[in-house]
């Protein structure tokens, strides 16, 4: 019987290689039953993923359950503003629809309790993903990106088939910033 236990860790160097893949084979699975096909390459691409995990305040986890590597997510963490957000999140295939998503995502908001606000997108046509963050993990959409509104975060940045970059913006509310301790004057 496979165990519950679900547990997050820092991504060995070694390990990316095979975290880029299982994401991308994972965000594979959507993009072919909405689209039919994937364009050419990866989804998301190389050059995005290298983005996201090199970028300033990244932070790359495993999900592990019972210790053997399920999944992953990309977080950015800004530890002065507790404004974080969750970039990249994914189970590996044939992991979905057990709850072990909502597990990884509770396990990362207790690794990260100072967190004020979390930010997170996903493309308009994943209808799976927008009822996880809504329904289940509490998110709010907070904004639509699409041909008359583009994203100012990520401009021209549409590697899907038809290539209309309409996506949601999710925000979830910790705590408010004014319960935050303030530092006593020095």
């Amino acid at each position: 019987m496979v165990g519950n236990l679900i547990t997050l860790a820092i991504a060995e160097p070694s390990d990316i290689a095979s975290f880029k893949k299982e994401l991308q084979d994972a965000f594979a699975v959507a993009v072919v039953d909405e689209f039919g096909s994937l364009p050419d390459g990866p989804i998301p691409s190389d050059d995005v993923l290298n983005n996201a995990i090199n970028a300033k305040n990244s932070v790359v986890l495993r999900i592990l359950r019972d210790d053997q590597k399920i999944g992953g997510a990309v977080l950015t963490i800004n530890t002065e503003t507790h404004h974080n957000s969750l970039d990249l999140f994914f189970l590996k295939v044939g992991e979905q629809g057990h709850g072990i998503g909502l597990k990884a995502w509770f396990a990362i908001e207790r690794r990260y309790p100072e967190t004020i606000t979390w930010q997170t997108h996903t493309p308009y046509f994943e209808k799976r993903n927008i009822h996880f963050y809504v329904n289940k993990c509490g998110f709010k959409i907070i904004e639509f990106f699409n041909k008359y509104h583009s994203d100012p975060n990520h401009p021209g940045q549409d590697d899907l088939p038809g290539g209309d970059g309409d996506a949601f913006q999710f925000e979830k509310i910790m705590r408010c910033a004014d319960a935050i301790p303030k530092a006593e004057p020095a």
